[in-house]
């Protein structure tokens, strides 16, 4: 009995390490020389891999995002968009405190929530080099188009269910998407 209870134990002790990486989808550059994708290797450890048919060029060993996410190449090889569809909320501001006798006024401009980078592109050394945020990307009243859960919200059409047409990359090495209620916008490596 004592055996059969050691064996479990050291069968569930080893299960994380039987985990599988997870890969994300491989991206090929616009002129077709360079892939890009994330391995998952464990919860919270990540590698982003940038690729030639010869083999590997560079690895970061950095979660840029996850694997759900989408990452671009440049056409050098040398840099790396991220779009994050599903971007955790930013936390709000404080309320300001409160004055008696003074009527509270809301603030003006978009909401807090709405303030976060929803978009990076990273070097091979992984610094980042730009960043969009959503209040970059859509005005105040789009922003009601963002679908809200409670500690997260979805922003780009084409992915979790919003209909429309997913993020790509042109012919002419240009990242193109939507975001929800907007107009197609563009990033360049």
């Amino acid at each position: 009995m004592r055996c059969r209870a050691l064996v479990l134990a050291l069968l569930f002790l080893a299960l994380p390490a039987l985990a599988e990486e997870r890969k994300g989808r491989t991206r090929v550059s616009a002129n077709g020389l360079f892939s890009v994708f994330l391995v998952e290797v464990a919860p919270g450890q990540c590698r982003l891999e940038v690729t030639k048919e010869s083999g590997p060029v560079w690895q970061l060993p950095q979660c840029l995002g996850t694997v759900d996410d989408f990452f671009f190449v440049s056409n050098d090889g040398e840099r790396v968009w991220v779009l994050w569809p599903l971007v955790e909320k930013g936390k709000p501001p404080p309320p300001p405190p409160k004055v008696k006798g003074k009527k509270q006024k809301r603030p003006k401009g978009p909401p807090a929530w709405a303030n976060v980078a929803v978009a990076a592109q990273y070097d091979s050394k992984g610094n980042r080099l730009q960043e969009k945020r959503l209040t970059e990307l859509l005005n105040t009243r789009q922003l009601s188009e963002v679908r809200q859960l409670t500690h997260h919200f979805k922003w780009l059409e084409g992915t979790l269910g919003i209909p429309g047409t997913g993020p790509r990359l042109t012919d002419a090495g240009v990242v193109e998407f939507e975001p929800v209620g907007g107009t197609t916008q563009r990033l360049t490596f």
